[in-house]
């Protein structure tokens, strides 16, 4: 299923996009998405059989705003230099064990919501990547098959970052990771029963329509299953929890000087085979 939020900010309403593309009204069958509704098998068979018996009204979609697909997000986990391409692009050693750094849920926007450059700023980057949905308490994991077990689904993320506050103001990575709307998703929640191989989806990313970013999951040091299992040892994951797992090669970072970051005005989209499409206008904060 590709589960959704629509309308404006703060007042989202749930909502399927079925087979044919329609986008169908789900606020008669579940209250919201979020990660009580994960964690309910007998709710997501509602959902189930109410698309298929077609009992679904569909929606105006004149107009209508898509929202992040998650209400109620706990924590963001996040996976750095997670990639081969990006970890030679920006001259790094693969990690040994995955990098973790934490984004706050209020990061969270829409996919086509506006993303402010922080005042001061001179190195806003761009970030596509694979996020995580998790759908079943997870603790001390101890097998790839058992962490994917605790995935409910997946979704496109755009981990945006302010490099120089990022690795060069000293302290961890988060004064770059954390700033108003960094952390664009949507516009679906593609459930894992959609996604039968994690590891083998494209991810794309354009600024003003030049493509910076062409990879591939596979591409992954630590792949989804490994990531889930790993984070699990270090701390639990609920319901509704996010796993940004990290980006490929093409950022503007490991660019030739100068260095093209974003600025107010430019337009970045980005996409995941399979998860949509997601378009943003910059503009200074």
């Amino acid at each position: 299923m590709k589960l959704l939020r629509v309308g404006t900010a703060g007042s989202e309403r749930p909502a399927l996009l079925d087979a044919e593309g329609t986008l169908r009204d789900l606020s008669e069958v579940v209250a919201d998405i979020d990660g009580a509704l994960l964690a309910d098998d007998a709710a997501l068979a509602r959902i189930r059989a109410a698309a298929d018996a077609g009992e679904l009204p569909a929606l105006d979609e004149t107009g209508l705003r898509i929202g992040p697909p998650l209400k109620g997000v706990g924590k963001i986990v996040c996976i750095g230099l997670n990639y081969h391409d990006h970890a030679r692009e920006t001259g790094a050693e693969p990690p040994t064990e995955p990098v973790i750094f934490f984004k706050a849920a209020d990061t969270i926007v829409g996919p086509y919501d506006t993303v402010l450059v922080p005042r001061e700023s001179k190195q806003t980057d761009w970030e596509v990547e694979l996020a995580v949905v998790i759908g079943r308490t997870a603790r001390y994991l101890g097998s790839h098959e058992e962490a994917l077990a605790h995935v409910a689904g997946y979704a496109v993320a755009h981990d945006v970052s302010e490099r120089e506050f990022q690795l060069e103001r000293g302290g961890t990575w988060d004064k770059g990771k954390n700033c108003e709307t960094f952390n664009p998703l949507g516009p679906w929640l593609v459930t894992a029963d959609e996604v039968p191989d994690p590891q083998a989806l494209g991810l794309r990313l354009w600024v003003n329509g030049e493509r910076k970013q062409n990879g591939t999951t596979a591409e992954q040091i630590f792949g989804v299953a490994e990531v889930v299992r790993y984070v699990s040892q270090f701390m639990t994951l609920y319901p509704g929890d996010v796993i940004n797992t990290g980006t490929p090669a093409g950022v503007a970072l490991g660019e030739p000087e100068p260095k093209p970051f974003l600025r107010a005005g430019d337009v970045v989209e980005l996409e995941i085979e399979g998860l949509g499409r997601q378009r943003q206008v910059f503009k200074d904060a």
